[in-house]
């Protein structure tokens, strides 16, 4: 099988690598698409991932595919099997763990991070990290399953009220997601702050009320206009930069909940408005990862209720990859996938 490994340093290496066999309590998958995140081009540019990183490895934690075989021990998942996986393995074991904050543990282990993923023709994955797709999904959705279920832990961590206002900064693939959830969390008016044209307008397409301009707009005075106050009730940063934090910061009304959701590059400072904080009562919080949600985001995919075509903008074969991840990085893109979407 074919395999493009990262080793580091920006570069890539497909190698032709025989099809591992699933070992106890694993099952093998032919992967047909695996999403470039945020996430993959960090770690392109020498950053850690949600684990440390350790080349040579196959990349890709936003997979799909259909089990081709499976491990002694397996009793759930059944070859012929649509599959979504949950790329964060916990130890079970470090404190936050055992509190309930998974997501901070300290012996996080990941598919795609540091252990072979999706980048790749096969890959083994536990059993425990597979959620069943639809067969009449299109595969491709179902690997925007992990970053929908990012957005879903961002979303509890934000805490959306029915009839409260959101303004979402940033219209990539995860600000497109966080528009239509907080829609369906009972949004009164959703508001998009993006520069890109052809992204503003798809965000409007898939149920932002309105979008923002935000380099030709004078963000704070165009939300008091739409809605009669100085800023939202719930403000969403999807970007990871020290701009759209400060703008996410002025975006934010009096009491409001702010959710800094974006990746940022090590070592990203943003300067804090004390007085706004304080003035505004404001409620500032991170979102790390998908604690628990993985199940939630394949549920809402397989349901239909989320848009996901539109998100879907270019494809690459997995020799291709070093180009895909390049392409994620412009604004021509919104979601790069690598795989084959032949299969059904």
């Amino acid at each position: 099988m074919k395999a493009n490994y990262f080793l580091g340093n920006g570069k890539f290496e497909v190698r032709e690598v025989p099809v591992p066999e699933p070992k106890p309590g694993e099952v093998l998958i032919r992967v047909a698409a695996c999403g470039v995140c945020g996430t993959d081009v960090h770690i392109y540019h020498g950053d850690k991932g949600s684990a440390e990183v350790c080349p040579p490895v196959v990349l890709g934690h936003e997979l799909a595919g259909i089990v081709e075989k499976t491990g002694e021990g397996v009793c759930y998942i059944r070859p012929g099997d649509h599959v979504t996986v949950d790329p964060n393995i916990y130890c079970g074991k470090c404190r936050f763990c055992r509190i309930g904050k998974k997501q901070m543990c300290g012996h996080l282990t990941a598919i795609g991070v540091n252990r072979d993923g999706g980048f790749a023709e096969y890959c083994t994955v536990p059993e425990s990290q597979c959620f069943r797709l639809n067969k009449e999904l299109p595969l491709k959705y179902g690997a925007m399953t992990e970053p929908l279920a990012c957005c879903l832990h961002g979303m509890d961590r934000a805490g959306i009220r029915q009839g409260d206002t959101v303004c979402v900064i940033g219209g990539g693939a995860i600000g497109l997601l966080m528009i239509q959830l907080a829609k369906l969390s009972g949004a009164s008016m959703v508001i998009l702050s993006e520069p890109s044209e052809k992204r503003r307008d798809v965000g409007m397409r898939l149920g932002a009320d309105y979008a923002i301009d935000p380099v030709h707009e004078r963000l704070p005075e165009r939300l008091e206009k739409i809605l009669g106050t100085k800023g939202a009730d719930v403000v969403i940063e999807c970007v990871g930069s020290k701009a759209a934090a400060e703008q996410a910061i002025m975006a934010a009304g009096k009491g409001a909940s702010l959710l800094l959701f974006g990746v940022p590059a090590a070592g990203s400072v943003c300067g804090l408005p004390l007085e706004d904080v304080f003035h505004k009562e404001l409620r500032i919080s991170g979102s790390m990862i998908n604690p628990d949600t993985h199940g939630r985001a394949a549920a809402l995919i397989n349901s239909g209720k989320i848009r996901l075509e539109e998100l879907i903008t270019h494809s690459y074969p997995v020799e291709k990859l070093e180009e895909a991840v390049h392409m994620q990085m412009g604004m021509e893109s919104i979601k790069v996938m690598v795989g084959s979407f032949s299969m059904k």
